[in-house]
């Protein structure tokens, strides 16, 4: 009988067959996964057991934060001799004293060395950017808070040491970048950028055309080299040693190219994360991959693949829809939506979310709404202080690609214009989010109701920008700790949702969940605990008039005593009829878990 490191190996030998059944390779497939396990420090003497198929590794406790490492940093010491702490010490002071109850996990996006895109463009994977701290902060936060880090696998910056020796023409890095010629076709490439595919570099064996999916200071990975592929794997060894619970592959769609292809989401690129899964499960049992892909709902599904690929995947149809139906007063998409949604097998989740350091992705919204209510959307978003990103489609022609724009001013009004409801559908938009099956990821500038920063975005250029504030961390606490401060009403009340809903065995991410069949100002769903003991359901007013319910509606089991949870307010059988506030959310249960 073959022990788990020979099967391990075989496995390895079998994916590594098909990524690279049409590259010429230096040495054998045997040879290059040797090579991997070596790296990954899998070694046959060693002890290792085979991952359980179909395992929750999660439960309803787990939130994300997300964050970048100076999103909160000092100014100025409150010391007149000391420096200013490094922002990643202060991010770990906000995590403890405002979190710690409602949050276990931060995602603290790319804190690495960097020349653009606000650390997507990554000059040395290996160290960390000394503007933010040090490994040392990272551990220590990563000791009280599962840590979720940015494997941004695709490409790296022109900056980069890997850069700089392929112009030089030496290793590593000679081979390391994909280049194409004038002459390929690249007519059916997919990418979110209207920048020209190719860069043309000068180098010392002449002029060569780099691939770039993104902008010409990030350059793309070829992925045909092995060498490439190990690299990453020392990469991944560095970060689990470093404490890292979650892996986030940045881009992960574009990673494998063929010229006269669609050169996303290629078969080679769902092998590659298979092959990284078996590594990582092996090598850490509870370390989790979510892969970052911001394309079409059903695209985006397959990176599930047989519960063997991503443990998680990105909802990313979730903030276009959700937004249009705040905006709109209409339920209709969104509940079409998530009746269509399958359930997530035991040992995957989705990942939900409402606002990311990225605007709001409107790809994944095509198909859902029609061109038409994707631009009126826009257009809303725009006279809210909004900015557009764009793309080209096949033909040529513009389409947005994004929304640019903080989530609280993305729900300042309706499509009618601004009203005095911002808060209460602000709310309203985290209640649905929370309650949805899979595990939230909640932004730092949501968690805090940060509005938009017009100036950061005047002096970067950059519409993303909008939604990337920094915080001065004095100032954050006076605002914090004025109860009349928006920012304190929004933090108070979201982490109250938080709090409550880490209680209640029925929002375990995998958790059973049915889309309610409520008139369109409403939205509803059921979920039940996998004990089947509790059942909640998640009702929400998502129009700015007050709305009665008829509990007829619901089924409620009429000998049960049904409690709303956020308001604590018991429903009894002699109730026909609930009425909800504009934007009022109730989580409805026959069994109370207190908070």
């Amino acid at each position: 009988m073959l022990s788990v490191y020979e099967q391990l190996k075989e496995k390895l030998v079998h994916q590594l067959t098909f990524i690279y059944a049409d590259v010429p390779l230096n040495e054998s497939v045997e040879v290059i996964a040797g090579r991997l396990l070596s790296t990954m420090r899998l070694h046959d003497d060693a002890e290792l057991t085979a991952p359980k198929a179909h395992e929750n590794l999660w439960d309803e406790q787990d939130v994300v934060l997300i964050t970048y490492g100076d999103s909160v940093f000092e100014s100025a010491s409150l010391a007149p001799d000391e420096s200013p702490l490094p922002p990643l010490k202060t991010l770990h002071t906000f995590l403890n004293r405002y979190c710690s109850h409602a949050i276990n996990h931060v995602h603290i996006l790319p804190f690495f060395p960097y020349s653009s895109d606000d650390g997507f463009s990554v000059i040395d994977y290996s160290t960390v950017n000394e503007s933010l701290g040090s490994w040392d902060d990272i551990e220590a936060i990563s000791e009280d808070f599962g840590l979720m880090v940015d494997l941004v696998i695709n490409h790296c910056s022109a900056r980069s040491a890997w850069f700089q020796q392929f112009i030089e023409r030496k290793s590593p890095g000679k081979d390391f970048f994909f280049t194409a010629s004038l002459t390929d076709d690249i007519s059916q490439v997919v990418r979110p950028r209207t920048s020209p595919l190719l860069r043309e570099t000068k180098t010392l064996e002449g002029v060569e055309h780099v691939w770039c999916t993104f902008s010409h200071d990030q350059v793309d990975f070829d992925f045909r080299n092995p060498e490439v592929l190990i690299a990453f794997m020392e990469i991944i060894r560095l970060y689990l040693d470093k404490g890292t619970r979650i892996f986030r592959f940045d881009a992960i769609a574009f990673l494998w190219k063929i010229a006269g292809t669609s050169s996303i989401n290629l078969p080679q690129t769902h092998e590659i994360v298979r092959l990284m899964r078996a590594l990582i499960e092996h090598a850490a049992p509870q370390a989790l991959i979510i892969t970052e892909t911001n394309i079409p709902n059903r695209e985006n599904l397959t990176y599930f693949g047989n519960a063997n690929e991503a443990h998680a995947i990105y909802n990313f149809s979730l903030p276009p829809l959700l937004v249009n139906t705040l905006v709109t007063g209409n339920s209709q998409y969104l509940k079409s939506w998530l009746m269509g949604m399958p359930p997530a097998q035991n040992g995957t989740f989705y990942f939900n979310f409402v606002a990311s350091h990225d605007g709001i992705g409107l790809r994944p919204a095509e198909g859902l709404l029609s061109e038409t209510e994707i631009n009126e959307l826009a257009n809303c978003m725009m006279k809210f202080g909004g900015r557009i990103g764009w793309r080209s489609a096949d033909n040529g022609k513009q389409k947005p690609y994004e929304l640019n724009i903080a989530l609280i001013d993305a729900l300042k009004g309706t499509l009618a214009g601004e009203d005095h409801w911002q808060i209460q559908r602000f709310i309203c938009a985290h209640a649905i989010m929370f309650g949805l099956e899979g595990i939230p990821g909640l932004y730092i500038h949501s968690l805090l109701g940060t509005t938009n920063d017009e100036e950061k975005v005047l002096h970067t250029g950059h519409n993303r920008s909008i939604n990337r504030h920094r915080w001065d961390y004095n100032m954050l606490e006076k605002e914090l700790d004025d109860v009349h401060s928006m920012h304190h009403q929004v933090l108070t009340q979201i982490t109250q949702l938080l709090h409550i809903r880490r209680a209640q065995k029925a929002f375990h991410p995998n958790a059973t969940q049915f889309t309610l069949q409520l008139r369109n100002e409403l939205f509803g769903y059921w979920r039940q605990s996998i004990d089947r003991k509790q059942s909640i359901f998640c009702i929400s007013n998502i129009t700015d008039q007050e709305q009665t319910m008829f509990l007829s509606d619901l089924n409620l089991i009429g000998t049960d005593d049904w409690t709303d949870l956020i308001s604590q307010e018991t429903i009894s059988a002699e109730h026909s009829s609930i009425s909800l506030a504009p934007y009022q959310s109730m989580w409805l249960t026959n069994q109370y878990q207190h908070a």
